[in-house]
């Protein structure tokens, strides 16, 4: 009995210390723009420049344009950043902040995907309720739902793991004509 214990002690002591290098997460950026900033032996300089924000109950969303160089190896790279932000003034509130990074790269899909939710209607599916949404590399993820074929369409925006937000139809709008400015003011200076 005392060897079983002993065998069996040493088998769970081999599955703890195997579990964990079986496979190693890393929390390396996901954007090109985050991991450029993040070089060593070298000044970074991070430009940036707001867009505009939309105000959504006791928070803000602001877009703003980005550009990181190099200038020891003329390097650039671009890019948007969309930020929540909360001021928690309210009773039971605290003031929150969550900012993620789009890629220049990834802007003409993102618009697009916005164009389509936009336009998205109870056609798209022949079930009675859809959940539509479109995510980047960062996690930025805009999206629309809907449970039944009668009222309106919800959409929403949600910065990764956070809770989504609801948007009204104007300030999804609002944030959709933002992104595209950030875009074409990112194109007159590359």
């Amino acid at each position: 009995m005392r060897c079983l214990k002993i065998i069996l002690a040493g088998l769970g002591a081999g599955w703890l210390l195997a579990g964990p290098a079986g496979a190693q997460t890393t929390n390396a950026p996901a954007t090109l723009i985050e991991n450029f900033e993040q070089q060593t032996n070298a000044v970074i300089v991070k430009g940036f420049s707001l867009v505009g924000a939309v105000s959504v109950g006791d928070a803000t969303i602001s877009v703003r344009s980005k550009e990181s160089t190099d200038p020891g190896n003329n390097q650039k790279v671009y890019g948007i950043m969309v930020v929540y932000s909360r001021s928690g003034n309210q009773p039971g509130n605290f003031a929150l902040k969550n900012a993620l990074v789009v890629d220049y790269d990834e802007l003409d899909s993102l618009i697009g995907g916005m164009d389509y939710l936009a336009k998205i209607g109870y056609d798209v599916t022949p079930l009675s309720g859809f959940d539509a949404s479109y995510a980047t590399k960062s996690g930025l993820r805009f999206s629309a739902h809907s449970e039944r074929r009668q009222g309106g369409i919800l959409m929403f925006i949600r910065f990764g793991d956070s809770p989504k937000i609801q948007l009204t139809t104007e300030q999804f709008n609002q944030l959709h004509n933002l992104i595209a400015q950030a875009k074409t003011a990112l194109d007159s200076i590359k």
